[in-house]
């Protein structure tokens, strides 16, 4: 069997187009107006609020220090007994590193927390051991209680 064509008229193929452009039409309508819907929500919705947890930097100077201890921020030092009772910051608290992890529970949670040494070093790790524990507003001091006591900050 052969395909046949049918013969289309003048006005059918006017028809057909219409239908086209109206076709066309009603999509770019339905696009403006979902277009329009989305923009609108966007602009009447109220704006999303991003919470920045506090946060304090992770290690700070002598100086700093002095301050934050000054306005009543929580010391803690992580020497040995032996090193406390040599010198150490009036009002403070020590936890030697090495019983940091199992004496968590006596620190103020939620509280910025300055975490010092002889040196620096061991405050660092007594810092990351806090924030790894939930303890995000813990810093170290840089320099330790050597630069401290240097500087003619406050000792006994």
């Amino acid at each position: 069997m052969k395909n046949i064509a049918r013969p289309t008229s003048k006005l059918h193929k006017a028809a057909i187009k219409r239908n086209k452009i109206w076709n066309w039409a009603v999509l770019l309508l339905v696009l403006m107006a979902v277009t329009s819907l989305g923009l609108a929500a966007c602009s009447t919705a109220p704006a999303a609020t991003i919470e920045v947890p506090n946060t304090v930097a992770s290690e700070i100077s002598v100086d700093d220090a002095y301050q934050k201890y000054e306005d009543g921020v929580f010391f803690l030092d992580v020497r040995t007994p032996e090193e406390w009772n040599d010198y150490h910051a009036p009002d403070t608290t020590l936890i030697p590193l090495n019983e940091l992890e199992n004496r968590l529970d006596e620190l103020p949670q939620g509280e910025e927390i300055v975490v010092i040494c002889r040196s620096g070093n061991r405050s660092q790790q007594g810092r990351d051991i806090l924030r790894n524990n939930g303890f995000d507003m813990a810093t170290s001091m840089a320099g330790g209680l050597n630069e401290w006591r240097a500087v003619g900050y406050p000792t006994e």
